[in-house]
């Protein structure tokens, strides 16, 4: 999910600050132009961490600024299929839940999260079911399924990845507890 990966880009150099191009300055401007953006290729820049080299300056006619080619070290973001992620629910509305995992949400369509039906309760941002007494709401711990992700790359906050966690092993943090007492409980019979 999280990887570290050596990245080149063109960044422009401001005329002001051609006195003093260095690493630092170098970084700052990447770090304004690459963080939070997202890429197909190598998803979401979470962090750029330190400029290795950066090249020769290049003017362009009728652009004020001098443009280098740097590369750099990366943090990224880039969530895989069918990996399993732990999140917390952001926000719950009539057809699921939105997970925060990572720098981006994951809905957790409410047919992907239980076998029971599950009731929209505006009031306390929750989905609860009558069966079982058990709730989903804001804040609660989740572990589910990446099963569907499409990636915008000019507006990010429009990407959209699809989670699962009906298979065995995932949903709340708290269901997942007492499941697992429970085996043990059978288990010591």
């Amino acid at each position: 999910m999280y990887k570290r990966v050596r990245l080149k880009d063109t960044v422009e150099v401001p005329p002001e600050e051609l006195g003093d191009v260095s690493p630092g300055l170098v970084k700052r401007l990447l770090q304004d132009k690459l963080e939070g953006r997202m890429d197909e290729e190598v998803g979401s820049v979470v962090s750029v961490t330190e400029v290795l080299d950066i090249g020769e300056g290049a003017v362009l006619p009728n652009r004020p600024g001098v443009y280098y080619e740097a590369e750099f070290d990366a943090v990224t973001f880039d969530p895989e299929m069918q990996e399993v992620v732990d999140g917390t629910v952001v926000e719950v509305v009539e057809f699921g839940a939105f997970v925060g995992i990572g720098p981006v949400d994951g809905l957790l369509h409410v047919s992907q999260i239980s076998d029971e039906y599950l009731a929209f309760d505006a009031e306390n941002q929750r989905l609860s079911s009558n069966e079982s007494d058990r709730a989903l709401g804001v804040d609660d711990a989740v572990r589910a399924r990446i099963v569907t992700k499409s990636i915008d790359e000019r507006n990010p906050r429009d990407s959209k990845i699809g989670l699962t966690a009906k298979q065995p092993g995932l949903g709340k943090h708290e269901w997942l507890e007492e499941e697992r007492k429970k085996r043990e409980a059978t288990a010591g019979e």
